[in-house]
This record gives structure tokens, sequence and C-alpha cells, in this order.
């Protein structure tokens, strides 16, 4: 332990997917670090000289920037998801085909083909941890995120949907999970 100790804090946020790990540390789509101090940018820059020369995108901004966008980016992901799934479910009901609805979906530039493909719900490690990140945060400054919120709820729903498909007894053994004490 050293209380003299001159340090610096940044965040390094990292966007790996699952099945995809060394491909995005070795080739990212972008490079987020969050600091405060001059000291620790010209490091963080220094240390991603070669992909900053290699045009990576490379955002450097403040600590709490850094982490907003991490949970903003990950919420978005998993809004995609839980509003494809119900996309899913009118089609279900109505016959269409959930697979052309999301390709003609996914036509669109401005929205992209990616996480447009209907299934259980989002899970994993980041997605729900950080869309509950989020929505804390959002709780803690009094800006409640609604749409974030009904995107975990409707999320939760089509996990308890999907078990009761497979077996009844399963669907009604889930149930929607409850906002934590903080909510």
């Amino acid at each position: 332990m050293n209380p003299g100790a001159d340090f610096d804090v940044a965040l390094n946020s990292e966007f790996l997917r699952e099945g995809s790990v060394i491909e995005d540390f070795m080739k990212p789509d972008r490079v987020v670090v969050g600091t405060d101090s001059d000291r620790a940018k010209d490091v963080m820059r220094a240390i991603y000289r070669p992909l900053i020369l290699n045009e990576t995108p490379f955002v450097l901004t403040g600590r709490t920037s850094s982490e907003l966008i991490k949970y903003a980016n990950n919420a978005f992901l998993a809004t995609k998801v839980t509003f494809i799934n119900e996309i899913a479910d009118i089609c279900e009901v109505t016959g269409a085909d959930v697979q052309d609805v999301s390709k003609g979906i996914g036509l669109d530039t401005r929205i992209g083909h990616k996480f447009l493909q209907a299934g259980a719900g989002f899970g994993g490690s980041c997605f729900p941890k950080d869309s509950l990140a989020l929505t804390k945060t959002a709780r803690e400054v009094g800006r409640p995120t609604k749409i974030l919120e009904a995107v975990i709820e409707a999320n939760s729903e089509r996990k308890r949907r999907m078990a009761e498909k497979l077996s009844p007894r399963a669907g009604a053994m889930l149930t929607v999970k409850h906002w934590p004490s903080w909510a």
C-alpha cells in the first residue's frame, strides 16, 4: 500500500460481442475512454495510437460520459431485441412472417438488420446488467427511463411466455421480474 502514490483513473469501456471477442479486441469498431485527467488522456492516446492511426474511431470523454455510453449502447440493443420480439408476437397472431418483417425493417439503413432476430429475449452478462444500471442511474438523478423500464418488463414477460410454450408449469414458475428496491 502506498498512500502517496501518484495515479490517475481512466475508464476503458469494452464492446466485445459473445463469440467474437478476439476479433473485436484486435479490430474494435470504436474505442471509448473516459477520464478527467489530462495526463491519463495522453497515456490512453499513446496506448491506442496504432488504432488511431488506423482510423479506428476514438472517443475520449469524461468518466461519466464513458460509463453512460456503455450502458446506453447495450440498453439500445436490448430495446431492438425486445421490439422485434413484440413484433413476432403480433406476427404469430396475424399470420405474418416475422423473418420477412425483420428483413424488411432491417433494410432501412437507419435501423439495420443486427439485433432484429426474434427469440426468447435478451440475456447474457451485459444487456440485463447494463439496462438495470442505466435505469437505476436515471431514477437516482430524477429522470426515469420509461422506455427502458418497459423494455426490461417486456423482456421478462417474453421469457415467461416462451417458457410457458415449452411447459405451462415452467411458465407459471417464471414471474415477471419485479423492480429492485431502488426502483
